[in-house]
């Protein structure tokens, strides 16, 4: 399989990359049983129930008084998933708002712009398919999933419109990726294809949702179709990422550094360096992941995954002070639950005054996301299972991670059923999983330090040490906590 071309990289905005863009500086946005209540369509009467509820618990539990921003991934793993771009000709009924206004910077005002169009031309099926797709990313940006009830009403109306619209088409499988509905996406973005081969947002999407269904051999043929159709850095990173979970490295870094040289505009620069330093991360390289992240950020300082993995190879390094101080202002704008769990262990490995209360917090606020993700049609069982096995209800955790594999067989999943069934008591069960976590090659410390766990428990100390060595030699301070437990279990088996 040939590396991916160099030609043609595209200037994407935030719809366009698929990466987490999060505006500057702005001040923090209503809270979403306020902004449902603003244009668009509304949501259901039972759903809003949900929300609110969920709203009121996130509420008593906002960090330093500071307003936070729920905001919903859109895939899990390392894929950096999005809406992708915008195609270059609009249908014609639609050329009175291009839905390329979306990456002018300011989202607010396009979808204000959008909301007046179609107030006087509501038959206009393309700005109802740009709004929809605006409403994916407003809910990710701004910690708004309320906007994805709103996003589907607005789609099938495109569709009602124009059965036949790909930009309506890879909306909807945008809209079912960012929910995690991933055999919804492949779905739209195949019938998004047949009608425009060239759409770059359904050819990503597809890449995505083989990803995370863990088709990886049709990804990678996935991979080569969108990089011989519309090479760019969507394209570029994906591909790199499939690489990756095969455990070639070497291509992954080769196609990100070749994106990266081809990058012109500050996000996409921030977009590309973020995902080497991630790749030099899991391969236990700080110096070079923070050199990574520190080019990201000279390109955009409020680039929020940039920020994240600093604060992550700052801890391994040492400098846990500093990573502290990173997490905190990360999980007050985007607190997700990866960066939430993050910060509650690195507040346990400090182990200062109040710090296990402090902990505590993010990992309840981990629920109170779930809660509101659910309440508006996201599926959060992988999320449930990482942060409840570890921290919360672990009955809870195995419940969510079966749930997912019976969904979707992927690398994650195995991982994350493997380590439930562990906490649990069941590691005869486990066992299978962890290997088959383990058997692509994708060099992961968290999976072999399971793996590892999960051998010694069941008797297999030669294994279990082999494992945790492993997990170690590849990346030292893959966990605040984890790494730790790796250390001690591997002195203790010797």
């Amino acid at each position: 399989m040939a590396p991916p071309r160099a030609a043609a990289v595209l200037t994407p905005s935030p719809l366009q990359t698929g990466a987490a863009r999060i505006p500057p500086r702005r001040a923090a946005p209503p809270t979403p049983s306020t902004q449902q209540r603003r244009g668009g369509e509304a949501m259901g009467p039972r759903a809003k129930n949900k929300n609110d509820a969920a709203v009121r618990r996130w509420r008593t539990l906002q960090l330093g008084g500071a307003a936070a921003l729920l905001a919903v991934a859109l895939t899990s793993g390392a894929v950096a998933a999005g809406v992708g771009r915008a195609p270059a000709a609009a249908p014609a009924a639609s050329r009175a708002v291009d839905p390329g206004v979306l990456g002018t910077g300011n989202l607010d005002a396009s979808i204000a712009s959008l909301q007046a169009h179609l107030r006087t031309q509501p038959k206009d099926a393309g700005s109802w398919a740009t709004l929809g797709l605006a409403y994916v990313e407003q809910a990710r940006t701004k910690g708004d999933p309320s906007r994805y009830p709103q996003a589907d009403q607005v789609l099938r109306r495109s569709l009602a419109l124009a059965p036949d619209s790909d930009q309506a088409l890879a909306g909807r499988a945008a809209l079912a990726a960012a929910r995690h509905d991933f055999t919804d996406a492949l779905t739209y973005a195949d019938r998004a294809l047949r009608q425009n081969p060239y759409s770059e947002r359904a050819l990503c999407s597809r890449i995505d949702a083989l990803v995370e269904l863990g088709r990886y051999d049709e990804a990678a043929r996935a991979a080569d179709t969108a990089d011989a159709r519309r090479p760019g850095v969507p394209v570029f990173t994906r591909y790199a990422y499939v690489h990756e979970l095969r455990g070639d490295v070497a291509t992954a870094r080769r196609v990100l550094q070749q994106a990266l040289s081809s990058a012109t505009s500050p996000g996409d620069i921030a977009y590309v360096a973020t995902q080497l330093g991630q790749l030099a991360w899991n391969q236990g390289e700080y110096a070079a992941a923070l050199s990574e992240y520190a080019r990201a950020l000279a390109a955009d300082d409020t680039y929020l995954p940039a920020l994240e993995g600093r604060a992550r190879a700052q801890a391994a390094s040492g400098d846990r002070a500093a990573a502290i101080t990173g997490m905190e202002s990360v999980v007050s704008r985007y607190p997700l639950p990866a960066p939430l769990v993050e910060l509650g262990e690195l507040y346990e490995a400090r182990g200062a005054a109040g710090d296990r209360a402090r902990a505590r917090q993010q990992y309840a606020l981990v629920d109170t996301w779930v809660a509101l993700a659910r309440a508006n049609g996201v599926d959060a069982d992988l999320d449930t299972a990482l942060a409840a096995a570890d921290h919360g209800d672990k009955a809870a955790a195995l419940r969510a991670a079966r749930a997912e594999w019976a969904r979707r067989h992927t690398v994650h999943t195995a991982d994350a059923l493997a380590w439930a069934l562990h906490v649990n008591g069941r590691d005869g069960e486990a066992l299978p999983y962890a290997r088959r976590a383990t058997a692509t090659g994708y060099h992961n410390a968290v999976f072999l330090y399971h793996r590892g766990m999960i051998e010694l428990a069941s008797g297999n100390r030669a294994a279990g040490r082999s494992s945790l060595a492993a997990a170690l030699k590849l990346n030292p301070g893959f966990s605040p906590v984890g790494a730790a437990a790796a250390r001690t279990a591997l002195e203790a088996a010797k």
